[in-house]
């Protein structure tokens, strides 16, 4: 792989200056105050806002969003996410309809609904996942919705209960190399993420399966390569590559600050491996762009 920047980069923590291809404008007015205008309004969430993505000017002025139910507290702690941890608030039942009707009034045509980790949740928060699609089906016609669903323990049934209200993508991240997990994820199991595309694809093939992960943690090319390989080979078609970026400097610190040179030909091995959907640069997360993956060319 071409190095364009040192393995470990000294100047890469939270604060330091960022290179150029990282920057963002401030987002202005237009679709984007609209849109932030209707979320508070309707005291819905974004893991857009929650986890503060570079991108959410771009993609609130395009009127496009990745809602993000169960609450903004999550009952698990990974050392690279913003969100908070701790105990989280009791499931909001009409939130699936505020949700729907706010698809409706933005007229939205692509929707992507995560969740923070609920494993105080007998299902993991899979029936509000699967409430959620019911309800913008009923309400908006012609929209199509990924669902980016944590690892609910591992439950299949859990996962069946989503698959069977028929989202067309089913989406769930490994965020990093399994060496790295127990630094990064320590309450996850890169295994069970496995488990949960394995077993998505079992349960219904014709739901294309998509992951993501970021770079710059310490990872080393040949693990992301294996990463690739692991993904393919559990059926996963979509791929997202980003850059990590610490939100604090309570976080993992950033090991790395990869070239888009170096996104390129990451891109280049992951389509060699044979996923049907890559992208990967700098500024690329899990929902990033979603609305332009050509469901046709993945099933």
């Amino acid at each position: 792989m071409t190095r364009h920047t040192p393995e470990i980069d000294q100047h890469a923590g939270p604060g330091n200056r960022l290179p150029k291809w990282l920057k963002v404008p401030l987002p202005g007015l237009g679709k984007y105050g609209k849109v932030s205008s209707l979320l508070e309004r309707k005291g819905l969430h974004t893991v857009c806002q929650s986890a503060r993505c570079p991108n959410i000017g771009e993609c609130f002025g395009c009127g496009v969003a990745t809602f993000l139910v169960l609450g903004t507290v999550c009952s698990r702690n990974c050392r690279f996410c913003n969100i908070s941890s701790g105990k989280p608030a009791a499931v909001d039942a009409e939130e699936p309809h505020r949700i729907a009707e706010a698809v409706r009034l933005l007229d939205l045509k692509h929707v992507v609904i995560t969740s923070v980790t609920r494993d105080d949740l007998a299902d993991g928060g899979a029936g509000h996942f699967a409430a959620t699609i019911r309800a913008i089906r009923h309400d908006c016609s012609g929209v199509t919705i990924e669902v980016l669903i944590p690892d609910f323990q591992g439950s299949r049934a859990a996962l069946q209960l989503v698959l069977e209200a028929a989202p067309e993508i089913l989406n769930h991240n490994v965020e990093t190399v399994p060496r790295l997990y127990r630094q990064v994820r320590p309450e996850a199991s890169y295994e069970r993420s496995l488990e949960v595309l394995r077993n998505s694809f079992r349960i219904n093939p014709a739901i294309p399966v998509k992951s993501g992960f970021m770079i710059g943690l310490g990872e080393t090319y040949q693990e992301i390569l294996t990463l690739l390989s692991d993904l393919h080979r559990h059926h996963c078609a979509i791929v997202t590559i980003g850059q990590y970026l610490a939100p604090s400097s309570g976080h993992l610190p950033v090991r790395k600050y990869y070239h888009p040179d170096e996104f390129r030909e990451l891109e280049q091995k992951a389509r060699e491996t044979g996923f049907t959907e890559v992208y990967a640069a700098p500024r690329v997360r899990s929902s990033y762009h979603a609305h332009n993956v050509q469901l046709e060319q993945t099933i």
